[in-house]
């Protein structure tokens, strides 16, 4: 039976790796699938990994119906035997519906990957979605790792090393920025409570504190 599966983790766990691998281990068996994405690190119309892959993809900008979209191009004569998301939190839980549908009665898998929480710890809507939708939940088997080698659960997002928590949900950036620019890390919830990223506990150990000095 078909079904919707949402593939979930932190950043830098290898979602993107993954979904890349299912389009090439179906490709390489004579299926053809669409992938979808959105506001992908390499651009407009690509879906790529931090190994480097890369691959053409189906920009899902803001009010597109996939579903629509995949009809229209069965209706041309395309074909489709299974469908790819990546980012798959940022799009609107209608368009998560409309995912649920191609499953439903397309009769086609659908494998969606994303992040489940937001660097505010609270979900995004379209993962939210796909946890109240989907037939399967996986989680990433590859774990990210915090800076102090724990387990990462959390997505935090930083200006110039430091963590914030207040802004616009989806800001583009990614786990290597320049220190100066906005940027992500991941961090285990121990350190993401405290605030604790990389960046400020390694200035913390380039700073000790000054200890007093007695004047004779």
């Amino acid at each position: 039976m078909p079904e919707l599966v949402f593939f979930s983790g932190t950043m830098d766990c290898g979602k993107s790796t993954l979904a890349l691998q299912i389009g090439h281990n179906r490709s390489a068996r004579g299926l053809q699938g669409v992938i979808f994405t959105r506001d992908d690190r390499a651009g407009e119309g690509k879906l790529s990994s931090r190994l480097g892959l890369v691959t053409d993809a189906v920009e899902a900008d803001e009010g597109m119906d996939p579903y629509a979209y995949l009809v229209d191009r069965i209706t041309r004569g395309g074909r489709v035997d299974y469908v790819i998301v990546d980012e798959a939190q940022f799009l609107a839980p209608g368009q998560i519906d409309q995912l649920a549908r191609v499953v439903d009665d397309l009769g086609l898998d659908v494998f969606a990957f994303g992040i489940t929480t937001d660097f505010r710890t609270k979900l995004f809507p379209g993962s939210q979605r796909l946890i109240e939708l989907a037939d399967r939940i996986e989680a990433l088997q590859v774990e990210a790792l915090c800076w102090c080698g724990a387990r990462a659960t959390h997505n935090a997002r930083t200006v110039g090393g430091e963590m914030v928590v207040e802004g616009a949900q989806v800001v583009v950036g990614d786990v290597h920025q320049m220190a100066d620019e906005v940027g992500y890390e991941v961090l285990c919830r121990r350190h993401h409570h405290r605030r604790m990223t990389s960046a400020a506990v390694h200035a913390g150990a380039l700073s000790p504190d000054v200890l007093p000095v007695a004047s004779d």
